[in-house]
């Protein structure tokens, strides 16, 4: 995004991966069955954009809040795992659709836990001084 205003977390390498996956759940979806309208696709959508979100409603606060925004993102991610289970068992996405979502969300929950060790690390030093 080229806005002249810009935000400390849209510099965030996992904040822009997490937007693109939004972004990629949401056309996913919509080769679901209208009947899923408001249940599992709503459902996958909100989790995925919960990554994002809680990445940049926690970066604004403390390192501890950070570090609990982040938690949520990572819970969230691990819930498009399920989602993206169901969606496959439920035959609305492949088996290789999966399998991407899957790779993306495993390389999301790597940079999330990553980011949270960097942050757990200055809460420490900061509690020792």
């Amino acid at each position: 995004m080229n806005s002249k205003y810009r935000f400390k977390f849209e510099d965030l390498t996992v904040y822009l991966r997490a937007m693109e996956y939004g972004e990629m759940v949401n056309v996913l979806v919509k080769k679901f069955p209208k009947e899923e309208c408001f249940e599992l696709s709503s459902q996958f959508k909100r989790a995925a954009d919960s990554i994002a979100l809680n990445i940049a409603e926690g970066s604004s606060g403390t390192d501890a809040q950070f570090y609990n925004y982040l938690g949520n993102a990572w819970h969230s991610s691990h819930e498009c795992v399920s989602c993206s289970s169901k969606a496959r068992l439920r035959k609305y996405i492949t088996f290789e659709e999966d399998e991407e979502n899957r790779r993306v969300l495993t390389e999301l929950s790597k940079m999330i836990t990553t980011l949270r060790s960097r942050i757990s690390v200055r809460i420490k030093n900061k509690k020792q001084k």
